[in-house]
């Protein structure tokens, strides 16, 4: 992590959302999630970041976003969609009319948004991040392999119910080749298959039986926190032996918890997540939530800033051979979560000195 990017961290106790707009004030980063246009009148190069919806996960992204802004004299408009794939590509095209220098995009269904993604590759600089779109014509991506990150989410499982058990996988979506990955990759590790990234995904309504653990299940929400917290709920009736439920996106540990404690089943049903939520921090804290798999969400943010910026000054060496630049995941259990949760306060400007 770089130290001059911890530095110039500012340490107001205030949150994300005003530091945005005081930061914007001042370095001219502009950060919307709005379809409003953003201002154009400092003449500074524009540059735009897409999310796949609404999430914590992308609240500290967009902190990275708005202090490469800064440390690259460049703005950045942040847009997160909330009706999935059709409102992706709405953000996509009013991008391409406001002829934006590059937008860093996390495709929802990259085999359906193709064109759409082409068609901006075609217009600007378009790279990916989180998750990828490698048929298309992105420039490259930012982000870590979702296959890799899946298993280390299933060695938690494996360390949270070492003698074996029945587990249930939570997510927002399928056909997100982050989420298609994540999930193969967890279900590959428990039931001790080689590495294989390129693997036939396993039908999600299938039971799938191994040695010692068992996938009953996986269940989709779409981004609804709602339905994301009664999946949980119908789950833990529906299944007297869970011993596991897994949660692949931000947003499912924390609703699995609320559920698992609304069944008074704490400690009882393991819980494994993705992603660094504050309620599954405190929860591996209080010993509730075994461990989580985290991204760096924020040097997303910072990387995808800093890498447009150069490609709009013409510098197309920032473009690796492999056309990947590699974030890697880390698991994050009881004894290393305290130093993590401080890092991360401390690149979001949420600790004092």
């Amino acid at each position: 992590m770089d130290s001059r990017i911890l530095k110039r961290r500012p340490h107001w106790l205030l949150s994300i959302t005003t530091l945005c707009l005081v930061t914007a004030l001042v370095s001219g980063c502009t950060i919307e999630k709005t379809s409003s246009q953003a201002s154009s009148d400092s003449g500074k190069t524009k540059v735009a970041f897409v999310t796949n919806g609404i999430a914590s996960f992308w609240t500290i992204a967009e902190a990275g976003c708005r202090n490469a802004a800064k440390d690259n004299d460049c703005e950045c408009i942040v847009r997160m969609p909330t009706d999935q794939a059709a409102g992706q590509k709405r953000i996509l095209e009013e991008l391409i009319n406001m002829k934006v220098a590059g937008i860093a995009v996390t495709p929802i269904n990259p085999d359906n948004q193709k064109d759409i993604i082409n068609k901006a590759a075609a217009e600007t600089n378009l790279i990916t991040h989180d998750s990828d779109a490698p048929e298309t014509d992105r420039l490259l991506y930012i982000g870590m392999s979702n296959y890799d990150a899946g298993r280390m989410c299933g060695k938690l499982v494996k360390e949270a119910m070492p003698e074996g058990g029945e587990v249930i996988i939570f997510v927002g979506r399928l056909g997100q080749l982050n989420a298609d990955l994540r999930r193969q990759g967890v279900i590959d590790e428990l039931l001790d298959r080689d590495h294989n990234p390129d693997r036939q995904y396993d039908p999600a309504s299938d039971v799938l039986k191994g040695d010692k653990y068992t996938i009953l299940d996986t269940r989709t929400d779409n981004f609804d926190f709602a339905k994301a917290k009664s999946n949980a709920e119908d789950a833990i009736v529906k299944y007297g032996n869970l011993g596991c439920m897994v949660g692949l996106f931000a947003y499912n540990p924390p609703n699995m918890l609320e559920a698992i404690r609304g069944a008074d089943k704490l400690g009882e049903i393991k819980v494994v997540g993705f992603d660094e939520d504050d309620r599954t921090l405190q929860a591996i804290q209080e010993g509730n939530c075994y461990g989580t798999v985290v991204q760096n969400p924020y040097m997303y943010g910072y990387k995808s800033v800093e890498i447009l910026a150069a490609l709009a000054r013409g510098d197309r060496s920032v473009i690796p051979e492999s056309k990947f630049i590699d974030i890697p995941a880390r698991s994050i259990r009881k004894d290393n979560v305290d130093e993590f949760w401080a890092e991360l306060k401390e690149l979001t400007g949420e600790s004092t000195q």
